[in-house]
């Protein structure tokens, strides 16, 4: 696989040092000094990448984001902090019979995490005198808050069922990778569940998986599809 780095963050240094053990080949590494406004996102330019992975910053990603899609390459966008552009950059997706996987979080662990506080929802449903809170927490470089997994993790337990408001708080300090809590709060009794990550590893590797898993494919996608969990 060949894939086109956009954003050399956090996230991006990650996935540009698996690469060599994944046997995936870079074709080029894109930051806001070579590809200053999509400058070098040009037709012609990208001959045989397969996929183009942004991990870059809210307002890079939308200025990139038309000039990939105009070069076909079908996507993984690990950049939060747009989502109020969703619907436009959806559309645009689907005109261009593209592929995308959209994620927030790449981990495995992120993931089941939705899925098991959507289901305590299901379940405490009847129970009125419970309530619902997300907390989250990242290093304190980390620009959006609350992040793009918190809001996310909050969504699925508002379509499980849970109809009042949910409290999200979040913490930004030194260099925490995430951790993210779903939390139950009765009036005798709390329930917590907890995703947290060890090692920013786990990013890189999930989104080089959506990357694989992507190609050939169209349409828009999350992670959950990409694990089979829908």
């Amino acid at each position: 696989m060949r894939i086109l780095l956009v954003g050399h963050g956090r996230l991006g240094r990650a996935i540009e040092a698996l690469c060599p053990s994944r046997g995936v080949e870079i074709a080029d590494t894109l930051d806001e000094v070579n590809n200053a406004g999509g400058c070098a996102l040009v037709e012609g330019r990208w001959k045989g990448v397969d996929v183009a992975i942004d991990a870059s910053t809210p307002d890079a990603f939308l200025q990139n984001f038309p000039r990939l899609v105009a070069l076909g390459f079908n996507l993984v966008v690990g950049t939060t902090g747009w989502q109020a552009h969703e619907p436009e950059v959806r559309e645009a997706v689907s005109r261009a019979h593209i592929g995308a996987v959209v994620a927030p979080n790449f981990s495995i662990g992120a993931a089941l995490l939705d899925d098991l506080a959507a289901r305590a929802v299901r379940l405490l449903a009847p129970q009125p005198d419970y309530s619902v809170w997300v907390h989250e927490a990242h290093h304190a470089a980390k620009q959006d808050a609350p992040s793009g997994t918190a809001l996310r993790l909050a969504r699925a337990m508002q379509a499980a069922g849970y109809t009042r408001p949910i409290d999200i708080s979040s913490t930004r300090a030194g260099f925490i990778p995430g951790t993210h809590t779903a939390g139950v709060e009765g009036h005798h009794e709390s329930l917590t569940l907890t995703h947290t990550v060890r090692d920013r590893a786990v990013f890189a590797e999930g989104a080089l998986a959506a990357a694989e898993w992507v190609r050939g494919r169209q349409g828009w996608f999350t992670m959950r599809d990409v694990l089979g969990l829908t």
